[in-house]
């Protein structure tokens, strides 16, 4: 006499694979009447219709998350969502890595005494900094800094192999040039005016603790300069000077680590080329798809304000 094994009973058997009973017999039934079970995949009209075109700003723009892509193509004219951009993106695999923000994340917010009172324009709060590269050739090289809280504007490279007092001097003269470039005035008349005293408040300039910094030679540039205040970060806390790690950050993985950097003079003119996409070019979704240039000309475009008025 031969034995067949009884059959698993169904809720032990949903029970195992971990489906719902009521999913399993509905399986069951649409596969007695030939229909497939998996469901979809479902009509996509608007994600045809953007994919050729998103794939074309992803592939333009290689270093950028499906975000981006969105914002950027906002800013071009097209009326698309983010939630259409990441399937359209998906099918050509042209997503980020899931790490991706991980490897590049925003550090900290800022020092809570520099930002007592909100920055609400430009040339409020600036943050500098040093960041160290290596060149092919096997120089390393340090890149000053000075960005703009406010509106991320980047305001220009001071490269050098060292980072002494001297060096960030050179970073904070450039930054100085720079805006009065762009306002077309004396930087101390560029300045926003306290409304209780009236007269034209300081930049806070935010660094950390490092040797630059702390030296005489950088105080005494600094006290010729009554337009800025010098505020340095707590000790070992480089993250309050996150608006600054960020940006170099932006600047290394999404431009200098994709090319083979040689020597100080390529790594130069990359280093402006970036900084001109990061102005001009390169939605912040901090700023709400807009560019830092657009929001340092008009700063009601910052959500901040706009949200405020609304």
């Amino acid at each position: 006499m031969i034995r067949t094994q009884a059959a698993m009973p169904t809720s032990r058997f949903c029970e195992l694979a971990g489906i719902p009973r009521r999913t399993y017999t509905r399986w069951q039934a649409r596969a007695r009447r030939g229909q497939s079970v998996v469901k979809g995949p479902w009509p996509a009209p608007v994600v045809d219709q953007l994919e050729p075109i998103a794939a074309k700003y992803a592939a333009d723009w290689p270093a950028w998350g499906h975000r981006k892509i969105h914002w950027m193509m906002r800013a071009d004219g097209h009326d698309v969502s983010a939630s259409s951009i990441e399937p359209a993106l998906r099918r050509r695999d042209l997503l980020q890595p899931v790490d991706y923000q991980g490897i590049r994340r925003e550090p900290a917010k800022a020092r809570k005494a520099a930002f007592a009172q909100p920055p609400t324009s430009p040339n409020e709060v600036r943050q500098l900094d040093f960041s160290e590269y290596e060149t092919s050739g096997g120089g390393i090289w340090r890149l000053a800094g000075v960005t703009d809280y406010f509106t991320k504007y980047e305001h220009g490279w001071h490269i050098s192999p060292s980072c002494t007092g001297a060096d960030a001097i050179e970073a904070v003269k450039l930054a100085i040039a720079e805006a009065e470039r762009l306002g077309g005035r004396p930087l101390a008349e560029l300045l926003p005016a306290d409304p209780d005293t009236g007269k034209n408040r300081r930049i806070k300039l935010v660094t950390d603790n490092g040797g630059a910094f702390k030296g005489a030679a950088f105080a005494r540039f600094i006290a010729t300069r009554p337009e800025l205040l010098h505020i340095r970060t707590q000790a070992k806390s480089p993250g309050q000077n996150g608006v600054r790690e960020r940006a170099f950050g932006s600047l290394k993985y999404e431009h200098l680590y994709r090319l083979e950097i040689e020597d100080l003079t390529m790594l130069a003119r990359e280093a402006e080329h970036y900084r001109h996409v990061f102005n001009h070019i390169r939605p912040h979704e901090a700023l709400s798809g807009h560019r830092p240039i657009e929001v340092y000309n008009d700063p009601t475009l910052h959500p901040q304000l706009s949200n405020r008025d609304h």
